[in-house]
């Protein structure tokens, strides 16, 4: 299951963050983009983000996905259509092979809910993306 190593570098890029933002007690939430075509089961992923946060900063944090339809445009006769699963990978409306993905292989962290201990008050951050 590969979930559980998403979960762990999710946790890690959001453990770099709060040591550089400074002063974070705690992460309440974090909300992931998850495309339709990245081959992450969401539920499965819940539970590992789940086991995997115990005894860190993160645990009890709630993890929010967000799914992302899958849709493809043809090159030739510029059709867009939402892919499916399993997907389409032909165009629907002229048969066409020559296709270009728009969506659905998101798989990042969109923002993180933590308290600051300066402020005691909750504070939503966007974690850069890694490259």
């Amino acid at each position: 299951m590969h979930e559980m190593s998403i979960a762990l570098a999710v946790i890690g890029q959001v453990e770099e963050a709060a040591e550089r933002a400074g002063d974070v007690t705690a992460v309440r939430s974090v909300r992931l983009q998850v495309g339709e075509l990245a081959g992450v089961v969401p539920d499965a992923l819940s539970f590992c983000f789940e086991l995997a946060c115990a005894g860190s900063l993160l645990e009890g944090a709630e993890l929010v996905t967000d799914e992302v339809p899958g849709r493809a445009r043809c090159e030739p006769c510029a059709h867009e259509w939402a892919v499916g699963m399993p997907p389409l990978l032909s165009c629907p409306r002229c048969d066409g092979a020559a296709i270009e993905l728009l969506s659905g292989r998101e798989l990042q962290i969109v923002s993180v809910h933590w308290e600051d201990a300066r402020t005691h008050a909750p504070t939503r951050e966007t974690v850069p993306e890694e490259r």
